[in-house]
């Protein structure tokens, strides 16, 4: 065992108490036998810590901290990993299950590969609040690719975030995940991806929950946090373009955001938006007749509501 590169697991909890013991029995069953399990509850307001105190009980090799106040994914990650040891990390949400094969294959996938590599990544499975299939990431979005990914994570979702497994010295490089942002991973996608090639494993390592609190189903709701970090972000990353393949990739991206800022009434962040699509030239003119419209703040929410209503009908 001692040959083998020790994983961490950052458990990370915030009111997870209905899918916390699945979730942490999917990792206590990991084939992979050097592992370090460290969980992080966000002061939880349910009964989750509870249940984290019982399984300490019965696993003391569980190591347990508590943020001392809500402080969001991005640090409650930050306070596991600083405390972790692992040559490779996991950000595990406790509402997610991972696959009993999951360590294994991944460190295996890593072994093959250079330290060029920041992250192996694979395909999930959704499933629902009560743990029905729903559908894999794969069959919804398009194939994923190897090596430089950094006009691919520009331009397009395709990484499903729980899947990754990072390497550790990529982590410490880039300082961990920015706290002042709400969420992590495109941050973390463009920041590694500029320096670091991705290996996608093509199987199903991961079931992902979907469920009401997910942090995907409010995105575009006006004054969310998200959306704002989304648009920080992509300041970031207008710096770090370099080629023409780039700048096209990031081109799409902000078209895709700005559209959907600004027909959500979040007018402050699409005007964050449109100053840096400005800079990328070649701008279509519909574009900049939202971008007069939303200076003046008027408001095309109602037909969007309508829009998607009569698509998914």
């Amino acid at each position: 065992m001692s040959r083998l590169p020790l994983v961490s697991v950052i458990c990370l909890c915030y009111n997870h108490e209905r899918f916390l013991v699945e979730a942490l029995d999917s990792v206590l069953a990991q084939t992979y036998p050097n592992l370090e399990i460290i969980v992080v509850d966000d002061c939880s307001t349910d009964n989750s810590v509870a249940i984290i105190k019982q399984y300490r009980q019965q696993h003391p090799h569980i190591r347990f901290i508590s943020t001392g106040h809500n402080r969001g994914n991005c640090a409650a990650f930050n306070m596991g990993w600083h405390a972790s040891k692992g040559a490779f990390l996991i950000d595990f949400a406790t509402d997610d299950v991972l696959l009993p094969d999951r360590v294994a294959q991944q460190v295996a996938a890593f072994q093959a590969l250079d330290h060029s590599y920041a992250v192996v990544y694979s395909d999930a499975e959704y499933i629902s609040e009560r743990g029905e299939p729903l559908y894999l990431h794969s069959h919804k979005y398009k194939a994923a690719p190897d090596g430089d990914v950094f006009a691919e994570v520009l331009q397009r979702y395709f990484i499903c975030p729980p899947t990754m497994m990072m390497r550790r010295t990529v982590l410490e490089e880039l300082g961990g995940y920015d706290e002042a942002l709400a969420y992590e991973d495109f941050d973390f996608w463009v920041r590694s991806a500029r320096r670091y090639n991705y290996y996608y494993l093509p199987a199903v390592t991961t079931r992902r929950r979907l469920h009401g609190r997910s942090l995907s189903r409010s995105w575009y709701a006006p004054g969310n946090r998200l959306l704002a970090s989304t648009v920080t972000v992509c300041e970031k990353a207008a710096a770090l373009v370099q080629t023409p393949r780039e700048h096209s990739a990031f081109k799409i991206r902000l078209l895709y955001e700005v559209r959907h800022a600004y027909l959500t009434d979040n007018f402050e962040e699409a005007a964050r938006l449109f100053s840096l699509l400005s800079r990328q030239g070649n701008i279509p003119i519909s574009y900049r007749l939202m971008e007069q419209l939303n200076r003046a703040r008027f408001s095309l929410h109602f037909f969007r509501k309508w829009y998607f209503m009569l698509r998914y009908l």
